[in-house]
C-alpha cells in the first residue's frame, strides 16, 4: 500500500521525553477521509501509554486520540465528508463491523477488538497506529465524526473522549430531571460530567478532596458540592444518590459512595485506577446496590454527544500549548497541574 510521510511527536521509549518524529500515513483508499490535524487534546491515558504504566505499549508510540482537523481529502466512495469540512476523531479507528457489538453500535466493545487511534495492530499498514500528535490522520469514514462548528473549537477536542466517556454512562443510567447524580472528582473527566450532567437536567453533586475545588464545582454548575474528607458533610448524603460517576484514577475507597446511594443505585467507575479496588459486601447487598463501569462509547453516541455538546454550548476547561511544550504539560498532568486538560494547537508542528 502507498503511503505518505508525516511529521508528528512521539517518543520510542517509556523513558525519553516526546520529540518529533516521521511516521508513515496510509494513502487514502475509497472509504477513506484525510484530515489535516488543527487540534489535539492531552488525555491521561495518554500519559499511561507513552510510560507503559499498564504494559503492552508498543513503541515507538505517537499518542493522540481527541483529534479535531479540516477534511483535505476523501476516497472515492466517500459519501459523508468533502475537502474543507471539519472532522473528528476520537479513540475508535476500526472494529470487526459485524460482532452483535458492532451491529448494535458499541463498537468498543467489539468482540474480535476495537482498533484504537494509536497504539493499535494496524490493520492496513501493519505495526501500530499512530494517534494524532500529528499533521494529519486518516481514517475509514465510518470512524469520522462530523464536528460541529463550536465556537470554541480547540476547547471542543476533549470532547472526543473526555465528553463520551461521561456522557455514556451518564445517558444509560438516565441523568435527568428528579435525579441526584454524584460526580467523583473534578478533574479532566469530572468537569465535563458536571457540564453534561446539568445540561440533561440533573441535579448535580460533586465530591472532591481538594477544599480549593469546591468553589469551582459550583463555577462549573454544580448544585451543591462536597468536600469528601469533612464526614459530617458525607453523612448529609447517605442514601440520597441515584448514581455515581466515579472519575479517580488513583487508588480510593469506594465504598464511602456506595453508602451514599439509594436503593438500586451504582457508583459508575470511569477513571482507571491501576490498582484492584475493595468493595465490602454489606455495602452491595443492603440497599441492592452496584459497583459497574463504563468505557467510552461507540461511534453514533459519540456523534450524539458532541451535537448535544454544541446544542448546549459545552466544552472543557482547556489550557492550550504548542507542540514544543508537550513533555511540560504532561509533566503537570502527572502532578495534577492543570485545569482541566491540555489542547495542543496541531498547526505548531511546521510542515
Amino acid at each position: 500500500m502507498d503511503t505518505k510521510q508525516v511529521k508528528a511527536y512521539g517518543t520510542a521509549s517509556a523513558k525519553q521525553p516526546l520529540q518529533e518524529m516521521t511516521i508513515n500515513r496510509r494513502a487514502v483508499q475509497p472509504h477513506d477521509v484525510e484530515m489535516e490535524i488543527l487540534y489535539c487534546g492531552i488525555c491521561h491515558s495518554d500519559l499511561h501509554q507513552i510510560k507503559n504504566d499498564f504494559g503492552g505499549t508498543m513503541f515507538p508510540i505517537v499518542p493522540g486520540h481527541e483529534i479535531v482537523g479540516r477534511v483535505t481529502a476523501v476516497g472515492s466512495h466517500v459519501t459523508k465528508f468533502k475537502a474543507g469540512d471539519l472532522a473528528a476523531v476520537g479513540c475508535i479507528v476500526d472494529s470487526c463491523g459485524h460482532c452483535e457489538y458492532c451491529n448494535d453500535g458499541i463498537e468498543q466493545f467489539c468482540d474480535e477488538g476495537v482498533t484504537y487511534s494509536f497504539n493499535s495492530p494496524d490493520k492496513h499498514l501493519g505495526g501500530t497506529t499512530f494517534g494524532g500528535f500529528s499533521k494529519t490522520y486518516v481514517c475509514d469514514e465510518k470512524y469520522v465524526l462530523q464536528m460541529p462548528p463550536f465556537s470554541n473549537l480547540a476547547a471542543a477536542a476533549p470532547l472526543l473522549c473526555a465528553g463520551i466517556t461521561v456522557y455514556s454512562p451518564l445517558k444509560h443510567w438516565q441523568a435527568g430531571p428528579g435525579k441526584k447524580v454524584g460526580i467523583l472528582g473534578i478533574g479532566g473527566l469530572g468537569h465535563v460530567a458536571i457540564k453534561i450532567a446539568k445540561a440533561m437536567g440533573a441535579h448535580v453533586v460533586v465530591f472532591t478532596t481538594s477544599a480549593s475545588k469546591v468553589e469551582d464545582a459550583k463555577r462549573l454548575g454544580a448544585d451543591e458540592a462536597v468536600l469528601s474528607s469533612d464526614a459530617e458533610q458525607m453523612a448529609k448524603y447517605n442514601r440520597k444518590l441515584h448514581f455515581i460517576i466515579d472519575t479517580v484514577s488513583a487508588k480510593h475507597d469506594v465504598n464511602t459512595y456506595l453508602n451514599l446511594l439509594r436503593h438500586d443505585g451504582s457508583v459508575v467507575l470511569v477513571g482507571l485506577p491501576p490498582e484492584p479496588l475493595e468493595i465490602g459486601a454489606f455495602n452491595v447487598v443492603m440497599g441492592r446496590r452496584s459497583f459497574t463501569g463504563s468505557n467510552i462509547g461507540g461511534i453514533a453516541e459519540t456523534q450524539e454527544m458532541l451535537d448535544f455538546c454544541a446544542k448546549h454550548n459545552i466544552t472543557a476547561d482547556i489550557e492550550l500549548i504548542n507542540i514544543r511544550q508537550v513533555n511540560e504539560a504532561f509533566d503537570r498532568l502527572e502532578r495534577g497541574d492543570v485545569k482541566y486538560r491540555f489542547v495542543i494547537d496541531m498547526t505548531s508542528l511546521k510542515k
